[in-house]
């Protein structure tokens, strides 16, 4: 006992967009936090011309859990358990690369490492088991059957992913209703205003042209798209309802590579895309689901992936996940801004 009040555990959540670390007490106290880069092995930004991005990814990381040990006040030698949740962690050569380079660095006498896929899925939320959808900037599904067997899509998704595909195919539908191949959408002027230009025409110039000013990050078009499916605009309700019944087809698939289609599991969703008021995306993901999983359970996580993967990483060093420990990991949460995709 008097070893464990001097322990602590990291939870990490690595994405395309941003890494968080938490540290927390046995007790559940949140005592440090930190943020870094992209973490995904295969997307990082090298840090030379021609380098592997993987050296880069592994530098985020190590800055964010740095930030965070520095926060708690603490050195990796205090760390007895970690949970790396990352992107990019999509064979199993992977998760080996990953575990190595955390173990060479002395994060955890236990070090787990898992696809970020499976961040959701947590005893902390009650969702141990079930399905997660996660949809930010890309887009990932995961599911864990109640034996323990685990799947997520990784590249078998590909054709439907997350806020950036969104945003890829806002420009789609308002580039053919400029030329009249299909209907007038009321997604032209927002994007148009959006991207501060006159003409749609302008925004394809400044996309593909040579030594052409940058448009603004395309970030915030999804929500513009579901503003406007709210409303009632036609091609923003297809590229919606698309979206939706593609990612329900592949959490169908998520279930039956677990052996849990047809029961009444969890479906868990997070993740940006899901924080818009719109319902629309969802309804239609469970819609899907629905066709052959009648009694699926769909929820939506109430907190960032993040503390989700350090409730996982506590219950791995506790063996279980104690009511007074997850209130006090709801208690400690650090401040939105640090979660916020664009800071």
């Amino acid at each position: 006992m008097n070893e464990q009040s001097h322990a602590y555990v990291l939870g990490v959540d690595g994405g395309n967009t941003k890494t968080i670390a938490l540290v927390v007490r046995m007790d559940g106290t949140i005592v440090g936090a930190g943020r870094g880069g992209c973490s995904d092995i295969y997307n990082a930004q090298p840090l030379t011309p021609g380098g592997d991005p993987a050296e880069a990814a592994l530098l985020n990381i190590d800055h964010a859990v740095m930030a965070a040990l520095g926060q708690a006040g603490i050195t990796p030698e205090e760390i007895q358990t970690s949970l790396f949740n990352m992107a990019g962690v999509d064979w199993p050569e992977d998760i080996d690369y990953m575990r190595e380079a955390m173990i060479e660095r002395g994060y955890g006498r236990e070090i787990v490492v898992q696809n970020d896929a499976l961040g959701l899925l947590t005893a902390g939320i009650g969702t141990a088991w079930g399905v997660s959808v996660i949809i930010g900037t890309g887009g990932a599904i995961g599911a864990r059957a109640p034996d323990g067997r685990v799947w997520h899509t990784s590249y078998w998704q590909d054709e439907v992913q997350g806020g950036s595909q969104l945003a890829a195919n806002v420009l789609f539908a308002v580039y053919r209703s400029e030329l009249g191949i299909s209907p007038p959408t009321t997604l032209t002027q927002r994007v148009l205003e959006y991207f501060d230009v006159a003409r749609v025409e302008e925004i394809l110039h400044r996309q593909t042209g040579r030594n052409q000013p940058p448009l603004r990050d395309d970030a915030g078009l999804p929500p513009l798209l579901f503003d406007e499916a709210d409303r009632g605009d036609a091609a923003a309700q297809a590229i919606v309802q698309a979206h939706g019944e593609g990612l329900g087809t592949f959490v169908l698939a998520a279930a039956r590579k677990v052996g849990i289609d047809g029961m009444a599991f969890p479906l868990v969703m997070g993740g940006g895309i899901f924080r818009h008021p719109s319902s629309l995306l969802a309804q239609a993901t469970i819609d899907q689901v629905r066709t052959t999983s009648p009694d699926v359970q769909p929820r939506y996580s109430p907190y960032e992936p993040a503390v989700c993967v350090i409730m996982s990483a506590l219950e791995l060093a506790c063996g279980r996940l104690g009511e007074e420990q997850i209130a006090c990991i709801i208690k400690t949460i650090p401040d939105h801004t640090l979660f916020m995709t664009y800071v």
